[in-house]
């Protein structure tokens, strides 16, 4: 699962845009208890999400000109100029080169050979979030992909990452974990984008864990949230839906079974 190490590979931030933060604050303030700490000019006005001093995610306003309402993933690298040539080379693209952010860090936007978009960040003062598998925190991502051999290949490429099946009634599912990690780092999973009816565009779907998860539904709904799919159980991993905030950005809830009864234990 995912860990405060934060080996390279492993996902370390996340964070959504939308044109009016405001908005959307009031709605992941309902569902997670988040409040948001809008940051200063010295950081383009971005902000962060902090469940009692800790750092939960991050938001920043973007007109939807420049980018549609959405969450993007950030994966540790020690080196992001040579990540955005190692993407490059494994058939991604640079969406922005890579920049530092005062002394908190280094970053950079990339695509996958899909085109999925996602991150890169070098660490400075900044190592990650504070708020991981508990209640308001990142606990697993999934990438939503038209080819799952090629997905692992690229960010095998990329990152290191290793794979891990896991037999499912029907078929299997894919885990991957950091190439300094174990099975037992595994922080998300690659699927067929055909599995998810409702989308054509393959998409990286990050998933924060609540403590209930019909609950958190019904509280995504009345905040003007969308349920893209209704709560489901899955024997060993736990009950968890598909939403989308106010604003059209994707993400899911998990509430997941009890230590004991988790697949592995």
């Amino acid at each position: 699962m995912l860990n405060n190490r934060f080996v390279t590979g492993a996902p370390v931030w996340v964070d959504m845009c939308a044109p009016d933060l405001g908005a959307v604050s009031s709605f992941y303030r309902e569902l997670f208890g988040w409040e948001l700490q809008q940051g200063g000019p010295e950081v383009g006005g971005y902000g962060q999400f902090r469940i009692a001093g800790r750092t939960a995610a991050g938001a920043m306003a973007v007109s939807a000109e420049e980018a549609p309402p959405s969450w993007t993933l950030y994966f540790r690298t020690p080196e992001a100029d040579a990540t955005v040539k190692s993407v490059e080379q494994a058939g991604g693209r640079t969406l922005f080169e890579a920049v530092d952010i005062t002394d908190l860090g280094r970053m950079a936007g990339l695509a996958d050979s899909a085109g999925v978009p996602f991150s890169v960040w070098q660490q400075g003062q900044l190592k990650g979030l504070d708020v991981l598998n508990e209640p308001g925190g990142l606990i697993w991502a999934e990438l939503y992909t038209p080819d799952v051999a090629a997905a692992a290949a690229f960010y095998g490429s990329v990152f290191g990452w290793g794979t891990t099946e896991m037999p499912f009634p029907g078929g299997s599912y894919t885990m991957v974990h950091p190439a300094d990690g174990t099975p037992d780092d595994m922080f998300g999973g690659l699927v067929p984008l055909d599995t998810d009816p409702a989308e054509s565009t393959p998409y990286w779907l990050p998933y924060f864990q609540v403590d209930d998860c019909d609950g958190a539904v019904a509280t995504a709904r009345g905040a003007g949230g969308e349920v893209r799919m209704e709560p489901v159980s899955m024997e060993g991993v736990g009950r968890f839906a598909k939403l989308a905030d106010p604003a059209g950005a994707r993400f899911a809830v998990l509430q997941p079974s009890p230590p004991g009864e988790q697949m592995g234990a």
